[in-house]
């Protein structure tokens, strides 16, 4: 089934445990002010990037080594007519083992082509997915904010 959900895989040789762990080190990867605990099933976290960006996450589904999900609770960005486009979507991280290594599709459900930040919200999580957190996965080392 096609989807037009945004979606982007990346392959690593780190274990799922070590990619899970990477994901839930938030802080480490997503730039911005985050607020709130990341890292266990039922929290919720705010993120913020003061005059652009503010969101509420919780945690919907963790299922350690394989997938979390976070699903957006109010959301307002501040370069778009629609200020809420991301409310009630979902931001999902799937971690598989791939041969010898650990794939992780990431997919934020309901960020589609037409919304009016789709281009520049795809692109930020490219950043944020193929660079950050892969780098953060990689090296264990939290990334600078790519902005």
């Amino acid at each position: 089934m096609k989807t037009s959900d945004f979606s982007t895989t990346i392959l690593v040789d780190q274990t799922p445990t070590e990619v899970f762990n990477a994901i839930n080190n938030v802080r480490g990867w997503w730039s911005g002010e985050i607020e709130g605990d990341t890292d266990k099933l039922g929290a919720e976290f705010s993120y913020d990037v003061p005059g652009a960006h503010h969101s509420k996450q919780k945690i919907a589904e963790f299922i350690p080594g394989k997938k979390v999900v976070w699903r957006v609770l109010n959301a307002s960005l501040s370069f778009v007519k629609d200020k809420s486009e991301w409310k009630d979507t979902e931001i999902v991280f799937e971690i598989a083992k791939n041969g010898a290594k650990t794939e992780l599709r990431f997919t934020h459900q309901g960020l589609v082509p037409a919304y009016e930040c789709y281009n520049d919200c795809s692109n930020a999580w490219g950043i944020l997915i193929n660079g950050n957190l892969r780098n953060l996965i990689i090296t264990g080392k939290a990334q600078p904010s790519p902005w």
